[in-house]
């Protein structure tokens, strides 16, 4: 195996700039470098993971429910809503925040997902990628040219930081899914590398402090609608970086801030299901009506 290609979104982007690539095609040379798998090989795993997020999407939509209850068929209520007309939020917006939602209701559900980091953050990348594919006319190149450009920024996370809500919160988890498909986005609408990494930056500082509260332990509430508030976030993120708004943290400090963050975050609020909103009398009750005493 051979050296990783970079280490940070310093060194990511200095390689684009300094090679005139984009993110994608840095993160593609990583992947190649480090599997040893050709280009072909790659983008055919790829689409395996990318069938997977389309069909909960898809899944999603059309409407599930949880086994316990807690959730399912807001994805539906959502793209109903949307269809009304009525919506205030602005249809590409709210339609990323149906098919996050759509996407997570199905992995609550027990049914199959792609973690984007993770399993309780599988939501927000798909739901921005596939709320963008008509509105940018991305083909199914493209589509996967934006999984890797929001892996590139999930491996510095990853290799840097946390993506594990037991490890630093929901900060680490939907923060960090918001922030990789920032950085995507900037790049499928022609965006800069700089740009990209300024989006990722603004989209993670908004999520610092995210605590993970899940109810009775389980992916459910408020997972699903921290998804949606991710995938939200991502898009203005994104628009602000495009506009020419910049961070004045630098990146890689905004990574490393949000896991020192982490570290610092009581265990109650780390994924045990103990504190914030699985500690309120009604996630109490809620845990003792599935699991008893």
């Amino acid at each position: 195996m051979k050296e990783n290609v970079f280490k940070s979104v310093a060194e990511l982007i200095s390689i684009c700039q300094t090679e005139d690539k984009s993110i994608h095609e840095v993160m593609l040379d990583q992947e190649m470098n480090m599997t040893g798998l050709s280009k072909d090989e790659i983008y055919e795993r790829m689409a395996h993971h990318f069938n997977t997020m389309e069909k909960a999407i898809q899944d999603g939509v059309n409407g599930v429910t949880s086994k316990t209850g807690l959730t399912g068929g807001d994805a539906v209520l959502l793209q109903n809503y949307l269809a009304s007309g009525k919506a205030l939020s602005g249809e590409l917006l709210l339609d990323a925040v149906s098919k996050a939602v759509a996407t997570n209701e199905v992995n609550a559900a027990m049914g199959k997902i792609c973690a984007t980091p993770t399993a309780g953050s599988a939501g927000v990348v798909p739901g921005v990628l596939f709320s963008l594919k008509n509105r940018l006319q991305l083909s199914r190149t493209d589509m996967l040219n934006f999984l890797l450009t929001a892996g590139a920024f999930g491996f510095v996370v990853a290799n840097n930081a946390s993506i594990s809500g037991a490890a630093g919160g929901c900060q680490a988890e939907v923060g960090s899914a918001a922030a990789m498909a920032a950085g995507a986005i900037v790049e499928a609408q022609g965006g800069t590398p700089q740009q990209s990494a300024e989006a990722f930056a603004i989209c993670m500082k908004n999520m610092l402090g995210l605590v993970c509260d899940p109810v009775a332990g389980l992916v459910e509430v408020p997972c699903v609608k921290r998804n949606a508030a991710g995938a939200s976030n991502a898009i203005v993120s994104a628009d602000m970086a495009l506009a020419g708004v910049t961070s004045r943290i630098p990146t890689d400090e905004v990574i490393d801030a949000m896991y020192k963050i982490g570290q610092t975050m009581p265990s109650a609020l780390r994924e045990t299901g103990r504190g914030g909103l699985a500690g309120t009398p009604t996630g109490q009750r809620i845990k003792q009506q599935i699991f008893g005493d």
